[in-house]
């Protein structure tokens, strides 16, 4: 499962972005309608924020402000979050509506994805070395010793505290938080007036209404291409998209070599191994970011076939896989639902 997405799929974004800011430079001098253009670091990673408020107001200390409170509840970088003190034992923790509603999320996609996902993953993700507290990566971990405090159904929420089954249990909610940061950032700015805006933080996308074209928002979907450096970039397919959010996860950009084998940072909490399917690359549109997030990175440990059936029992959620075939060459297949997105 993945764990930290800095790049999870970088999905082309600043040159379409670049081209978006082109674009609001010109309205600006066309009109009294001006799109503003905010970005900055979160969580790790970067954000990105195009959006129409109608009295011009930049609303980016909002935007960060709301990150940071999400970053105080979910961040395992964050000492004295309450992910990491729920981590560290700590007895006077209280969980706050950020962590519960993420949780609670949480949950439900590890019990639908038969424990694909899951947010108990974190020792695993450690001591395959690309965790918040990775161990070396230089020979294989005592996988199972740690799975016998790894699984969804041992913990659970109760009067605003999470009970663990076992005090080793650890928790790494990134494989969705940024995707609820991103909801959480769109809520902003629908709180604020805007109706037309697309926020993206670490790949994580909310978009709604039109770009400052007047049409709905072009995202660019990576071609798979293994490049731990981040600096190879090649669009897939472009999407059209509008009034719904997106997430993407794939297996080419954080991983590691060893005694010629390769080693992805998607872990199967199921065995306690990265992952080893065919799957490249997974995107997911969906109603919220949160819940994109976290099937995006079910669907890289579940395989194309079971990955679609899983989407098509789910309303209003949609993926396009990229995966190899037999033969070594990418293919892509996606849900009936995902075609209206297709641009080309």
């Amino acid at each position: 499962m993945k764990v930290k997405k800095f790049n999870k799929t970088y999905l082309v974004f600043s040159l379409l972005l670049l081209a978006v800011a082109g674009i609001a430079l010109i309205v600006q001098h066309q009109g009294s309608s001006k799109y503003i253009f905010n970005e900055g670091k979160a969580h790790g990673t970067y954000y990105h924020a195009t959006y129409l408020q109608p009295q011009g107001i930049d609303l980016q200390k909002k935007l960060e402000e709301s990150m940071h409170r999400i970053d105080l509840s979910m961040s395992t970088f964050q000492p004295q979050s309450i992910i990491s003190r729920i981590n560290r034992n700590d007895e006077t923790v209280r969980t706050d509506i950020y962590f519960e509603t993420v949780f609670r999320t949480a949950q439900e996609v590890s019990a639908k994805t038969n424990g694909a996902f899951d947010i108990t993953v974190a020792p695993l993700v450690n001591a395959w070395g690309f965790g918040f507290g990775s161990e070396s990566r230089k020979q294989c971990p005592n996988i199972d010793s740690i799975m016998l405090f790894i699984g969804y159904k041992k913990i659970s929420l109760k009067q605003h505290q999470l009970v663990k089954a076992d005090k080793r249990i650890m928790l790494d909610a990134s494989a969705i938080a940024k995707g609820f940061s991103s909801d959480m950032a769109a809520k902003v700015l629908e709180e604020n007036g805007c109706k037309n805006y697309l926020v993206e933080i670490g790949g994580e996308i909310v978009c709604k209404g039109k770009n400052p074209k007047g049409e709905k928002w072009k995202i660019g979907i990576d071609k798979p291409i293994d490049d731990s450096t981040n600096v190879v970039n090649q669009i897939q397919t472009i999407i059209s998209l509008s009034d719904k959010a997106m997430a993407t996860s794939g297996n080419y950009r954080q991983f590691y070599y060893r005694n010629g084998k390769k080693f992805s940072h998607t872990i199967d909490p199921r065995t306690g191994y990265p992952v080893n399917n065919n799957v490249l690359s997974a995107t997911v549109v969906a109603p919220s970011c949160m819940m994109a997030d976290a099937y995006a990175t079910a669907f890289m440990v579940l395989g194309v076939d079971s990955s679609l059936l899983v989407c098509k029992s789910l309303p209003e959620v949609d993926c396009y896989l990229i995966y190899s075939d037999k033969n070594g060459k990418n293919r892509v297949i996606f849900t009936e639902g995902f075609k209206k997105y297709l641009t080309e």
